[in-house]
């Protein structure tokens, strides 16, 4: 929903046009500073209980967001959407949990898959609160009664989270000695598993983050088929969930990776062609296919480089680097896009891609040379 109202709302209550984005990038930010804390909490209380630590973050936050819609407070809004990046920070934690849940190694794709498949649900269900809910309750500039409608949904989602069991991690393998996070950074595979989601990230937040703006403001196209194409963009950041754990255990984690990378570099292709409703479409949908291989082939890859004894503290640097990119990637767009426009915006993306390509193709190598060694 954020995805969404942020910019639009930002772009109504802020003091200049070039700050729109700023609440994006503030619940981006907040997700970053607080993957960290969010992990050690989960270590302290358990899943469980850490959880919803973070829904009481996104509770508050949400309430907050509605205070500052009624009275056109861009900075309260600023607060308010920090607060539900730390929400995020805590909830980005579920991934984990599912995976510790599995006794083999071999099911961790599938059941990313399965998980991720809850963004489909968002993808239709955030945008139409934020439309819905837009002119429900009298507001200077609409969308307080869409953060009235989110609440709700945050609180039916702290119901159904009641029913979570607590995944059981064996207690011999905490035995084993936690090695420091550089000595892990020396692996490749550790900083490939970690800079393809985070590169996928940055990329995926900066033109995402640009494009309702750019659509709507710049180009004139109306608040609905923006809607649309955001609507679309997030349920191709999730519908090859489907698939994508089939094709992880088929073709292995680089090829997934650099067929992300390919994605992404067709996305600049077809952004950089015009700004017509169908470039944005198809953009925007290659964009999503591609976040989606980048994010779960790096997340896949992950606990192959580490041991029980350091998963917080390899998920909390993950988690930080990975969503601080994120916030690197929507720092400041509204003012690059206003400055310098959307072809120059599409063209900052091309460095990323240059280095998360030369990672899949050297983990690519390596499986083929491991294969033929098998052999």
């Amino acid at each position: 929903m954020l995805i969404f109202v942020g910019g639009l709302l930002g772009r109504e209550i802020a003091p200049s046009p070039e700050w729109a984005t700023l609440p994006l990038s503030g619940l981006i930010l907040g997700i970053s500073l607080s993957s960290v804390p969010a992990a050690m909490v989960m270590k302290r209380l358990g899943r469980k209980r850490g959880s919803y630590v973070g829904y009481g973050f996104a509770l508050g936050g949400t309430l907050l967001a509605l205070q500052s819609a009624l009275l056109g407070s861009f900075w309260l809004y600023m607060i308010s959407a920090t607060l539900m990046g730390v929400n995020m920070a805590f909830s980005a934690q579920y991934r984990f949990a599912a995976l510790e849940s599995l006794e083999d190694p071999s099911d961790f794709p599938i059941a990313l898959s399965v998980l991720m498949m809850g963004g489909l649900v968002a993808a239709f269900l955030g945008p139409e609160l934020g439309l819905v809910g837009k002119d429900i309750i009298p507001s200077p500039h609409g969308y307080a009664g869409s953060f009235l409608l989110l609440a709700i949904v945050i609180l039916i989602s702290m119901g159904l989270f009641y029913f979570f069991e607590e995944p059981i991690v064996e207690e011999s393998k905490h035995h084993e000695e936690a090695r420091p996070l550089l000595t892990l950074a020396k692996n490749p595979l550790f900083g490939i598993a970690v800079g393809a989601a985070a590169i996928g990230f940055g990329v995926m937040s900066l033109v995402m983050t640009a494009t309702p703006i750019n659509m709507h403001e710049i180009c004139g196209i109306g608040l609905s088929n923006t809607k649309q194409v955001i609507q679309g963009h997030i349920a191709f950041m999730f519908l090859p969930s489907l698939f994508g754990g089939y094709f992880i255990n088929r073709f292995g984690v680089g090829r997934v990776l650099l067929v992300g990378v390919a994605l992404y570099a067709g996305m600049m292709v077809v952004a950089l062609r015009g700004q017509e409703l169908v470039h944005f479409w198809g953009a925007l949908i290659a964009l999503g296919i591609g976040w989606n291989f980048l994010f779960v082939g790096g997340t896949a890859l992950l606990p192959s480089v580490y041991r029980e004894s350091e998963r917080f503290k390899v998920q909390a640097f993950n988690d930080f680097v990975v969503f601080g990119f994120q916030g690197l990637g929507s720092l400041g767009v509204g003012w690059f896009l206003f400055r310098f426009g959307w072809e120059t915006l599409i063209w900052a993306c091309f460095p990323g891609l240059l280095i998360a390509g030369t990672g899949a193709l050297w983990l690519v190598q390596r499986d083929r040379k491991a294969a033929q060694g098998r052999i």
